[in-house]
């Protein structure tokens, strides 16, 4: 059996807290609930952020990525019929991944130009084989 407090107005730190009559209360003050809900608010509005961009990270890497398989589908193609292909539909066994936006710029007997880019990444990657080094990148312009 617990002890009742003697004199009410003495502050215990202890879990719960006591009534007038002694009896202890169980459970959260409204303040102590009301911490909890700003540390947690405070710890969200520091990891949305950063979500969001390692997820444009990740979409980046899957359309260079893409530009790279683009690539070496183009060379089994140039060296099976000595042009590149104009179009991805024209490479045997290449399919860009969800999402991503490939286009083919230019294409010749010596060289072709091809670009990649996913809406939610943050760069464009353009592939020139003509080029050294051949993929560059440049800033995603803004969405309307």
């Amino acid at each position: 059996m617990k002890r009742p407090l003697r004199n009410p107005s003495v502050t215990r730190l202890t879990y719960g807290s006591y009534s007038a009559a002694g009896n202890a209360e169980k459970g959260f003050t409204l303040f102590e609930l009301l911490i909890a809900v700003a540390i947690i608010g405070i710890l969200a509005a520091v990891s949305i952020p950063r979500f969001t961009d390692y997820r444009a990270a990740a979409f980046d890497s899957r359309a260079q990525q893409d530009l790279r398989n683009v690539a070496s589908a183009q060379e089994l193609h140039h060296a099976t019929s000595d042009t590149y292909a104009a179009a991805t539909a024209d490479l045997a066994g290449f399919s860009s991944s969800p999402g991503v936006v490939m286009a083919i710029a230019s294409a010749d007997a010596s060289a072709f130009v091809a670009s990649a880019s996913h809406p939610g990444g943050k760069n464009v990657y353009n592939w020139d084989s003509a080029a050294q080094p051949a993929m560059s990148s440049a800033p995603q312009a803004p969405a309307p």
